[in-house]
């Protein structure tokens, strides 16, 4: 079985020595929430603005956050670098909270969600290992992205029940998205529920940088996402005042009014369209993939892809191309947005290729 094999060895030492245990359905979350505490003590795990690179890897993640003027920063954040102590491995993830309760659900969905999709690959890798029916030789990137996939929807139905389960945090008009990049060897698996965007700066054939849309945003006026909504009782129409954003609305009152048409939480809307199910995609990088911007709305709202791809790249410092790319957002709701209060932005810059001037740089955090 190869290197699948060989990753499905390693994972499982690495979860049998932290927990003194075989990895079975009982045990893998708590193990992987011990990695996450152990990866988090080492450094691996940034979960504030400022960057992280880690000595004999390939990958440097950039982030950086900015509250809005709406009240508290509802954005939140994760990188963690060598996921589930696999050298070649690292998650990203963006989270843009909305409602009362919204920064505390983004909170949780950050905490929960990488242990979560972490068990649930475990289990799928030790299944996919032991099934006499798969040969995992034959076609190793089908069956590592059906993998992956089967561990987002699992993941994302379990975060999302778990949040409704929860006592202390209000869910019912709250809720939040989640864009997240699992980044394995030479392959990203991209999981997206919500409006927050993921796209892919790559080198065409005649040398310029250009933009890859690796996430679709969520709305609820895409074909798909209003049809559902509709079949379920729910409404899509647009206020007055905005007369371009088109949102969802329960059947016989004016209210919550999502601009998304998928996200955790927010219980009130979830028997009407709404839906916590993500898009998985994968793509395998090459050596024209540069880096990946990795965004809530607070950012695409008055930036455009080849913009922010442009602002990234002419940023001679990788540490602050995430800085940057939000002040520069910042800057272009003061021009563009005259008068409507500036979201919440944050964004990941996780760039693919090693550079000889980052090699020796490491992990460095500053609070939000």
């Amino acid at each position: 079985m190869g290197h699948l094999s060989s990753m499905f060895n390693g994972l499982a030492r690495s979860f049998s020595i932290r927990k003194g245990k075989s990895i079975g359905n009982g045990d893998g979350r708590e193990a992987a929430e011990a990695m996450a505490k152990e990866a988090k003590k080492n450094d691996l795990i940034l979960r504030s603005s400022g960057f992280v690179s880690v000595d004999g890897s390939k990958n440097f993640a950039s982030v950086f956050s900015k509250r809005g003027e709406k009240g508290v920063n509802q954005d939140s954040f994760i990188v963690w670098e060598e996921f589930g102590c696999q050298e070649d491995m690292m998650f990203c993830g963006i989270f843009d909270g909305h409602g009362p309760w919204g920064h505390v659900v983004a909170k949780k969905v950050r905490e929960w969600m990488p242990s979560s999709l972490l068990c649930h690959w475990q289990e799928t890798l030790a299944q996919t290992s032991l099934d006499p029916d798969i040969d995992l030789e034959s076609d190793k990137k089908h069956q590592r992205f059906n993998m992956w996939k089967h561990s987002y929807i699992k993941t994302c139905a379990a975060v999302d029940q778990e949040l409704e389960q929860h006592r202390k945090i209000d869910t019912f008009h709250s809720g939040t998205t989640a864009s997240t990049i699992v980044r394995q060897g030479e392959f990203i698996f991209v999981a997206n529920v919500g409006d927050s965007r993921a796209v892919l700066a790559a080198t065409s054939d005649d040398g310029d940088l250009v933009p890859v849309q690796l996430t679709v945003d969520f709305k609820p006026n895409l074909p798909e996402e209003c049809e559902r909504i509709l079949q379920c009782k729910g409404r899509v129409f647009c206020l007055e005042d905005e007369p371009r954003v088109h949102r969802i609305w329960l059947p016989d009152e004016e209210s919550p009014g999502l601009a998304m048409s998928r996200a955790f939480g927010d219980y009130c809307i979830k028997d009407f369209g709404l839906v916590s199910v993500p898009e998985v995609t994968q793509r395998h990088i090459t050596s024209k993939d540069q880096f990946v911007v990795l965004a809530t709305d607070g950012v695409w709202d008055v930036i455009s892809n080849q913009e922010a791809v442009q602002i990234v790249s002419s940023t001679a410092d990788r540490a602050k191309a995430a800085k940057r790319l939000v002040e520069s957002a910042a800057h272009a709701w003061k021009r563009k947005r005259k008068g409507i209060a500036m979201d919440d932005i944050s964004a990941i810059c996780l760039f693919l290729q090693s550079s000889p001037h980052t090699q020796e740089i490491s992990h460095v955090g500053t609070p939000k």
